[in-house]
């Protein structure tokens, strides 16, 4: 594991799962909410992998210029990144419009029976 991330296992769910995997939580709300599109979350993630590399190298001397960890990392805020946009959209959606849409699971929702959308 150390070999692909740069870094320990610690330090890597302390910093990468933990402390980043909040602050993408939080942007893809913040993008969510202010109903930006979805496409928004890439250069936010990319953003987020490269300060996450940092504070690893800077707090840690983990490697800074590790690809397989910064893919690595990337991709973990990546997915905390879609998921809260995708719960907070439909969140969103069905606390605005609930004569329109109903709740299909936590990422979904589709047009209720009789709506005319």
């Amino acid at each position: 594991m150390e070999a692909i991330t740069g870094t320990s296992l610690g330090v890597t769910i302390g910093m990468t799962v933990i402390l980043m995997g909040f602050c993408a939580f939080m942007t893809g709300q913040a993008i969510a909410n202010t109903w930006r599109p979805l496409s928004q979350v890439y250069p936010y993630a990319l953003l987020l992998g490269a300060t996450d590399r940092f504070m690893i190298y800077a707090l840690f001397e983990g490697e800074l210029l590790s690809l397989s960890g910064y893919i690595f990392d990337t991709a973990i805020l990546f997915a905390v990144l879609i998921a809260a946009f995708r719960v907070t959209r439909v969140n969103k959606m069905l606390s605005q419009y609930p004569w329109l849409y109903e709740r299909v699971g936590p990422f979904g929702f589709r047009a209720r029976e009789g709506a005319d959308v």
